[in-house]
């Protein structure tokens, strides 16, 4: 990158800090992390928080359909398509600070700073707040972008329903944020996501950023085991036909699955359903979940077979029945090859280490990928935990974080006056 007169841009590290301190004060949890679920009233406090920070800075605000939420900062021409960044405010019940939060928060302190030295991008600039993205009281994962980008039907985001039975479209409403921006009117010219890396690769390293080039494919299951309750006492254990115990045994094949392909194979098993869940009644059913990733589409092909082939082997009907059924696919894919380098470029004018990097997270930058150049931009958490009330990012990698996403930003946006 050349020099120019905004060379010498940096953002408040300070200020961002103290944003996200602010806003990790509501749906605060005992030990220090975050519990905002999507579309309930902590969420609607995030929104209200941040959307607020967004309009005093001088944004111009949408909602669509699904509760997107689109904040706009005017460019010198308004007809060239925004630069947009963003990321997510809910979280996991025993979420973090960070999540998805750093990445909106990033995107208002960018902001901020191009307010303070008043300069104007030649494209518009937009920040972006997704609906849904942690997928846990709401199924699908990462909703919002999903059907901004046609991935997942409107109709089926809005008819999803929590344990409770509370749909989503009942719950947009009771937060106020069923808007009435048709989904998809918005279109990016390009779209950056920064986030803390949510792995240990960085920290590790003693790196300060990740250009992200891609993404890990991603393919959920659900997996019913069902058998017959029964009294756990008066039944000898060969007459049982215990749920439970036959998938404590399924569950020991399918957690070795990802084995033999490392280093990018994954597989995941972290919800479960017991039925009737009573102390002293055999398991009659218990449903769980079943997460495989991989970079290689092949590989994953593999991965899904072995998950197959161990639920047939299991399965015994008429005693005990193993059911697989689909929940999510999401293919592997490269980023913007452009904005990859830009980030690159960005890091190295500034002086911070980086590498390149692949996520193994899901993040709405998948589905925004469909529709427009996407590129993301990582910062290290304290031992690469995340999900977690103790995930924990310093200020200073933050700081650089955002900085480098600030120079991206400017270096597609283009200046159109310092």
């Amino acid at each position: 990158m050349t020099d120019s007169p905004t060379s010498v841009l940096r953002i408040d590290g300070q200020r961002l800090w103290q944003s996200l301190m602010d806003l990790a004060k509501l749906g605060a949890t005992p030990k220090g992390g975050n519990c905002r679920l999507a579309l309930t009233e902590e969420d609607r406090q995030g929104r209200e928080l941040v959307t607020g920070w967004l309009q005093d800075a001088g944004l111009t605000l949408q909602v669509d359909q699904i509760g997107n939420i689109f904040a706009r900062r005017e460019g010198r021409r308004n007809d060239l398509l925004p630069v947009v960044t963003g990321s997510h405010l809910d979280t996991q019940p025993t979420g973090g600070r960070f999540d998805g939060c750093y990445g909106v928060l990033a995107g208002l302190e960018v902001m901020r700073v191009l307010n303070d030295c008043q300069i104007t991008t030649e494209a518009p600039l937009e920040v972006v707040i997704w609906t849904n993205e942690e997928g846990c009281r709401f199924v699908p994962v990462m909703m919002g972008s999903g059907v901004h980008t046609g991935v997942i039907p409107l109709e089926d985001a809005l008819a999803a329903k929590d344990r409770q039975g509370d749909t989503v479209a009942a719950s947009l409403e009771r937060i106020g944020y069923a808007g009435d921006l048709p989904v998809g009117e918005q279109t990016f010219g390009a779209y950056f996501e920064a986030h803390i890396e949510q792995g240990p690769v960085l920290e590790a390293e003693g790196l300060q950023v990740g250009a992200v080039t891609g993404s890990l494919g991603l393919r959920w299951f659900d997996v019913i085991v069902t058998g017959q309750e029964a009294h756990a006492g008066p039944t000898p254990m060969p007459y049982r036909r215990d749920a439970l115990k036959r998938s404590a045994a399924l569950l020991g094949e399918i957690l070795e699955l990802a084995d033999p392909y490392q280093p990018n194979g994954r597989v995941t098993c972290g919800e479960f359903d017991l039925y009737p869940n009573s102390r002293n009644v055999i398991p009659g059913q218990v449903r769980f979940s079943v997460d495989i990733r991989h970079l290689e589409p092949k590989v994953l092909d593999r991965m899904e077979q072995a998950l197959r082939d161990a639920c047939a082997r299991h399965d015994e009907p008429g005693k005990v029945t193993v059911e697989l059924r689909d929940v999510q696919r999401i293919a592997p894919l490269p980023f913007d090859q452009e904005l990859v380098d830009l980030v690159r470029q960005s890091s190295q004018a500034l002086g911070i280490p980086y590498r390149d990097i692949e996520t193994g997270a899901g993040h709405d930058a998948v589905f925004v990928s469909k529709i427009a150049p996407t590129a993301m931009i990582f910062v290290p958490c304290e031992d690469g935990i995340s999900h977690n009330e103790s995930e924990y990012a310093k200020p200073e990698d933050l700081e650089a974080g955002t900085n480098v996403l600030l120079h991206a930003l400017l270096g597609r946006a283009g200046i159109a006056d310092v």
